[in-house]
């Protein structure tokens, strides 16, 4: 296995510290409220509500919950290359989707940068796939996995 530095470990730390409060502070207290959304606004802050707390667990398991910051950085990068983008093209934007490819396209600039690159490669480009199935043998046998 591929080590990953004390110093990563803490950046990893921080980066899913900063999703949990930093969108869960914007997040939660508009959940709670239990304001009037349209179908997909409400959808939108459970998601991001959900994400915010899940976030939590990669404080205390940094490399396991690595899959969040890659879905961090996804949905980030796909909002600013297919939301913002073909909106900036048209004229300026207006203050609140301004501020929201600020905000986004601070995470798509930080997560690769806390990325223990060597460990994801190894461990989630080199390293094989699980099987997808028992062996019929195993399964005949009755040989739990």
């Amino acid at each position: 296995m591929n080590e990953v530095s004390t110093l990563r470990l803490y950046l990893l730390r921080a980066m899913y510290l900063l999703i949990a409060v930093g969108m869960g502070s914007i997040i939660w207290p508009r959940l709670v409220s239990h304001e009037p959304w349209g179908h997909m606004e409400g959808v939108a802050y459970a998601m991001l509500g959900a994400l915010s707390a899940v976030s939590l667990l990669g404080v205390r398991y940094p490399l396991q919950m690595l899959p969040l910051l890659f879905f961090e950085f996804t949905w980030k990068a796909v909002w600013l290359l297919t939301i913002a983008l073909p909106l900036s093209q048209t004229g300026p934007l207006d203050p609140d989707h301004a501020a929201s490819v600020f905000d986004t396209g601070l995470g798509v600039v930080l997560v690769p940068l806390v990325l223990p690159w060597k460990y994801v490669i190894a461990n989630y480009v080199k390293k094989p796939a699980d099987r997808w199935r028992r062996a019929r043998s195993q399964v005949l046998e009755g040989v739990s996995p």
